[in-house]
C-alpha cells in the first residue's frame, strides 16, 4: 500500500491523498459505506459503484467468520470474488463486536471466548487466528485485534485493556508478517490507538502504534457514547502523535458533522453504519440539514428529497412519495433512502477534497457545519 499527500489545508490540518492497493486508488478523505456481512443493506453493487461512486466498502471479520463461513470464502476465492466487488477493501478484526457482546464472551490474555448471536455455539478469537481469518477474506486493509472498552471506563481497565491491545498487536504482527495473502495480491495491516478518553493512555498508545511502523494507523474506542467534544479532543491528540505521511482511520464515526470535524483535525478515513441505518428509519442527510421523513409535514411535500445533492434519486425522488414508501414499510424506501444518505456521505467527501485543495476548507467547514445541524 502506497499514501500520497496531495494537499494540505493551512488554516486546519485537514490535507487530501491517494491510498494505492491491489484493487485501486482511494481519494482521502474518505467515507467507506460498511458491508458488514457482505453486503451493504438494501444496495447493489452497481449501485455502490455508479450511484454512490464508493472507492472502497468494508466487510466485518465476526459476522463473515460466522456466515457464510471461511471455507465457502475461501473456495469462492476471497471476499471480493464472492460478493462481486473489483475494488478496495477493508475488514475491521471482530473487535467491536466482541465488545458488543459482553453478556456472550470472555476476554484473556490468550484470546476472547464467545458465543455465536446467531445459534449460541462457542467460538475463540485471538490475535493469531484473526489474522489468519482476514487473510482468508481477503480485504486489501485489515484490522489488529482489540478490545474497544466502553465508556464510560475506570482507568485501571482503559489501562490494562490498552496494555493488552498493545502485546495483542505484537502477535498481530508477528503472525501477518509470517504469512501472506492467498489470492495473489498484498494485504495491509492497521493498528488500532486504544486508551478510552484518558490523554495519557491516548498518548502513550498513539505513540506504541506509532513506532509499529505499519503502512497505516487506526484510532479506536471512539463514538461508544463519550461526548462529541471529547472525541474531537482525543482525535486531535492522537492525529498529533501518529506520523503524518500515513493514512488516519478513524473507526466508527459518524454523523456528517463529526466527519467534517475530524477531516479538520487531519483523519483521512472514516466508516460509519449511521447513514444506512438511520436511513431504513427514515432520518435523512441533506446539504440543507436533517430530515425526518415520517413526519406529516412531508406528506404533500413534491419538491426532491434533495435539490441540490449529489444522488440522482434523490433529485428523482419527492419528500411525499418517500414518506409514503416508508410509511408502508415498502422495501423502496429503505432503498431510496439508503441510497440517498450513502451518496451524500460520499458527496461531502468529494466537497471536502475540494476545498481542501482550494485552500477554504476551513470556512466552508464552518458554514456546513451550521447547515448540517438543522433539522428541517
Amino acid at each position: 500500500m502506497k499514501f500520497t499527500i496531495h494537499a494540505t489545508d493551512t488554516a486546519s490540518s485537514a490535507r487530501t491523498g491517494t491510498i494505492e492497493t491491489a484493487h485501486g486508488s482511494i481519494q482521502t478523505p474518505i467515507f467507506m459505506p460498511v458491508g458488514t456481512a457482505g453486503t451493504v443493506k438494501g444496495i447493489h453493487q452497481h449501485e455502490l459503484r455508479e450511484v454512490i461512486e464508493a472507492q472502497i466498502i468494508l466487510g466485518n471479520t465476526y459476522h463473515l467468520y460466522l456466515r457464510p463461513g471461511m471455507e465457502i470464502l475461501q473456495q469462492a476465492g476471497g471476499l471480493h470474488q464472492f460478493i462481486g466487488w473489483e475494488k478496495p477493501m477493508l475488514t475491521d478484526s471482530g473487535g467491536y463486536q466482541v465488545y458488543s457482546l459482553s453478556h456472550r464472551r470472555k476476554i484473556k490474555e490468550e484470546g476472547v471466548t464467545f458465543q455465536s448471536h446467531i445459534d449460541g455455539s462457542r467460538h475463540f478469537f485471538a490475535p493469531e487466528n484473526v489474522m489468519d481469518i482476514q487473510r482468508q477474506i481477503g480485504a486489501d486493509i485489515i484490522m489488529a485485534f482489540d478490545e474497544c472498552t466502553p465508556y464510560p471506563c475506570e482507568y485501571k481497565y482503559a489501562k490494562d485493556s490498552m496494555e493488552m491491545t498493545h502485546r495483542w498487536l505484537k502477535r498481530c504482527c508477528d503472525r501477518f508478517d509470517a504469512t501472506e495473502g492467498l489470492y495473489g495480491y498484498e494485504q495491509t495491516l492497521f493498528p488500532i490507538v486504544q486508551g478510552s478518553t484518558y490523554m495519557d493512555l491516548r498518548r502513550q498508545s498513539a505513540e506504541t502504534i506509532a513506532s509499529m511502523e505499519r503502512e497505516g494507523n487506526a484510532i479506536g474506542g471512539l463514538s461508544v457514547g463519550e461526548p462529541a467534544e471529547m472525541m474531537y479532543e482525543t482525535t486531535e491528540v492522537v492525529c498529533s502523535i501518529l506520523p503524518k505521511e500515513k493514512p488516519r482511520y478513524l473507526m466508527g464515526v459518524g454523523t456528517p458533522v463529526n466527519l467534517l470535524e475530524c477531516i479538520a483535525l487531519g483523519v483521512d478515513m472514516f466508516d460509519c453504519v449511521l447513514p444506512s441505518r438511520n436511513a431504513r428509519h427514515g432520518l435523512l442527510y441533506t446539504s440543507e440539514g436533517i430530515i425526518n421523513i415520517k413526519n406529516k409535514k412531508w406528506a404533500d411535500d413534491f419538491s426532491p428529497i434533495d435539490a441540490n445533492g449529489a444522488c440522482p434519486t434523490s433529485r428523482h425522488h419527492t419528500k411525499a412519495y418517500l414518506r409514503h414508501l416508508i410509511h408502508s414499510k415498502e422495501l423502496l424506501g429503505s432503498q431510496i433512502a439508503t441510497l440517498h444518505n450513502l451518496s451524500f456521505y460520499l458527496w461531502l467527501m468529494n466537497e471536502a477534497r475540494q476545498h481542501i485543495a482550494e485552500g477554504d476548507f476551513l470556512s466552508w467547514k464552518n458554514t456546513m457545519v451550521k447547515k448540517l445541524t438543522q433539522r428541517l
